[in-house]
């Protein structure tokens, strides 16, 4: 049977063929992570495109955590290279993101909750010395992954509930994308070890519902990520 009439192959937006372009002029001209892209305004016209294809790009590496773009200071790398994943990985993210926060929320915010009544001495010194890890990786210039991985571990093992434990890893997948994205926005790890803090307090205090809250505010601030604030059905304009 003939494949003539299989399903046409969608043009890539003119924002992706930019993310192309970008590419490769990084790994042509050698940069890397501290090194300025050229201005907006340059790269509009050097490629022949509008601003906006141009702003839609950037807005893309920056969710990715490949460039840093400081306001009336130009666009940064902030590694040696601008490979990444493709643009339809990007958008699935997006997609499945707010699903994954409504779960943290609902399940960590019991967690909390039940480690304040139920956490001992070993509980406390887990969730202790994730915090200590924590607040080395982000001394040392790293986003603190690992101890908010550690610290999250620990609350989950506090709370001594081996459904909801179960329920956590069926989703550690998500939640670590969750994590990436919330601890490379910018000042967040800092933010993010300060909640923690917050949260450890309430629980070795044995305060049920101040760690709820504590933890829910938390999860209600990793939600306000840059990849949602994209807009990857935004028009392109084409015309300068």
């Amino acid at each position: 049977m003939t494949d003539a009439l299989r399903p046409m192959t969608a043009k890539p937006r003119l924002y992706e063929q930019v993310l192309d372009r970008l590419r490769s002029y990084a790994a042509e001209g050698g940069l890397g992570a501290g090194d300025r892209l050229p201005p907006e305004r340059d790269l509009a016209a050097r490629l022949g495109v509008s601003r906006a294809s141009v702003k839609q790009a950037i807005v893309v590496l920056e969710v990715q955590g490949l460039v840093e773009v400081r306001h009336g200071g130009g666009t940064y790398l902030v590694r040696d290279t601008l490979d990444a994943e493709p643009v339809e990985q990007l958008v699935e993210r997006r997609r499945r993101l707010p699903d994954v926060l409504d779960a943290r929320e609902a399940l960590e915010t019991k967690l909390a909750e039940l480690a304040a009544e139920r956490r001992t001495d070993e509980d406390v010194a887990a969730m202790d010395s994730a915090l200590v890890h924590m607040r080395d990786e982000i001394q040392a210039g790293g986003h603190g992954i690992e101890g908010d991985r550690l610290f999250h571990a620990a609350v989950t093992a506090a709370a001594h509930s081996g459904i909801l434990a179960e329920f956590m890893r069926s989703i550690a997948d998500q939640i670590t994308e969750s994590r990436h994205e919330s601890l490379r926005q910018p000042s967040r790890p800092t933010r993010s070890l300060t909640q923690h803090r917050a949260i450890f307090d309430a629980i070795v205090a044995r305060q049920p519902g101040r760690a709820a809250a504590a933890m829910r505010r938390h999860v209600q601030t990793v939600a306000r990520v840059r990849l949602l604030d994209w807009d990857p059905e935004e028009n392109d304009e084409q015309d300068l």
